[in-house]
């Protein structure tokens, strides 16, 4: 990681699970680290667990990934004022607890997709403008899902697997495009089992299953960018032991 340290990471969905872990580590890892959420009261409290010096490095960012508008004013000021982005961490995500058929409403699907699809490709968009303009082989990582390459038999789980399949798609195509383009900016998918967190709320059919804390995400996280600029780590897949799916 050392190769890292004074860099701009920008970790998105930041101010609780999953997200939060990842932006603690990385500030205690030495990056300038630009948490994104819309509780960004979040992202301020997680200044209370770390170090001093790491708390210095941690910076609270007010946005919606869901909006374009939001998206393309928060890399704005992320360029104005950290000059750019190194470390891209899409890990803003939600689900909605409705049956795809008779349940599920447009609203829902958009939600869904608008987080876990759109949001994600357009703030890589931002990242690796940011990364060609200075000529900078940065790495952008995914937090995935084991839902990106399976279909779990739990309830209610309406088009999240779908927008975590096309998360798996996506990931490749860009590893092509990076790689056509004539950069070695690197991609990664982390895909996760089911993690201890906030998204579970609405979920049902998940109680006492085995579960992932949030830090084991982000230990893989500082793997995959932490490995020499010859190693592509394309895809991780985390289960918890005694998964039943």
């Amino acid at each position: 990681m050392d190769r890292w340290v004074g860099k701009v990471a920008v970790v998105t969905g930041s101010s609780s699970g999953i997200g939060a872990a990842i932006a603690k580590d990385l500030a205690k890892a030495g990056m300038i680290t630009v948490g994104l959420a819309r509780r960004v009261e979040r992202i301020e409290a997680l200044k209370n667990e770390l170090p001093a010096d790491a708390a210095k490095r941690l910076h609270a960012f007010k946005c919606d990934v869901s909006s374009e508008a939001d998206i393309d004013a928060t890399f704005k000021l992320i360029e104005e004022k950290f000059g750019g982005v190194d470390v891209l961490v899409n890990s803003a995500g939600t689900v909605r607890s409705n049956n795809l058929l008779d349940h599920g409403t447009a609203a829902d699907l958009r939600a869904t997709l608008d987080i876990n699809v759109t949001g994600l490709v357009l703030c890589s968009q931002w990242a690796y403008k940011s990364m060609v303009a200075r000529s900078f082989d940065g790495h952008i990582v995914h937090i995935n899902s084991i839902g990106g390459h399976l279909v779990p038999n739990l309830p209610k789980f309406n088009i999240y697997t779908a927008s975590k399949h096309a998360v798996t798609a996506i990931t490749e195509t860009m590893r092509q495009e990076l790689r056509d383009a004539g950069t070695k900016i690197k991609v990664t998918s982390i895909s996760p089992g089911i993690v201890e967190t906030d998204i579970l709320e609405p979920l049902e059919g998940i109680a006492g299953m085995p579960m992932l804390q949030s830090e084991d995400i982000s230990q893989a996280v500082l793997f995959a960018i932490g490995t020499p600029p010859r190693v592509q780590v394309h895809e991780i897949i985390i289960r918890p032991v005694g998964e039943l799916f």
